[in-house]
């Protein structure tokens, strides 16, 4: 379980295997302080277990599933990565429950300079729409964000990221094409899954009875 709160830039220092799995050594300093084989770690979003520690970096294996849904294998030696280790039960939740589950890839669409903050807009797949709310939480490459607003009909979501966030996470070598790790709220994908039969029963439906016995509404 993470928070979405990026502590640390590490850098893709080694990448081993094939299309089907890799082995990642990735470099970092702040991440290492604590970091031991069989901790997990969140590297741009994606949840991977330490294999191997040593003083500057650390390996991690990245499975055939983590690699068809996230853009691990798209990355390069050299490339940024964020990092964050797995949550405490003693700190303070600073952004969002973050799972590491990653739902799938999207795309930078566009990024607009606004009042001292970008604006960026991710074009994302549409069976994650649905789990899309204005002033809702999203993980995008592992950063807790909130959506700013919601152009379903354009498949975008659009997030006003302020400069401390660009300056302390990958977001700002960003640009327009580049691919990104999506994790929907994991509340909103709960909700949706305890709704999903109601919404196709054509003799109830979704009624206000429903919501109120299910703690909806009050």
């Amino acid at each position: 379980m993470f928070s979405g709160i990026v502590e640390e830039i590490g850098r893709l220092v080694s990448k081993r295997g094939d299309v089907h799995s890799q082995r990642l050594t990735i470099g970092a300093q702040r991440v290492m302080q604590s970091l031991s084989p069989g901790d997990s770690i969140a590297v741009d979003g994606v949840c991977l277990t330490v294999e191997e520690r040593n003083v500057n970096d650390f390996t991690a294996f990245v499975s055939p599933e983590s690699l068809s849904r996230t853009t691990i294998s798209l990355r390069k030696v050299g490339d940024q990565l964020n990092l964050e280790r797995s949550l405490q039960p003693t700190v303070r939740l600073s952004g969002h429950f973050v799972l590491g589950h990653v739902d799938g890839m999207g795309e930078v669409a566009e990024i607009k300079r606004e009042f001292g903050s970008l604006r960026f807009s991710f074009r994302i797949p549409d069976t994650l729409l649905p789990f899309c709310v204005e002033k809702g939480s999203i993980a995008i490459d592992g950063i807790s964000l909130t959506i700013a607003s919601l152009l379903e009909k354009q498949g975008l979501i659009s997030i006003a990221v302020i400069p401390y966030t660009l300056d302390h996470t990958t977001l700002s070598v960003r640009k327009k094409g580049d691919m990104v790790n999506v994790e929907t709220d994991i509340f909103a994908k709960y909700s949706m899954r305890f709704l999903e039969p109601y919404m196709h029963n054509d003799k109830a439906g979704l009624t206000e009875d429903l919501l109120r016995s299910a703690g909806f509404m009050s």
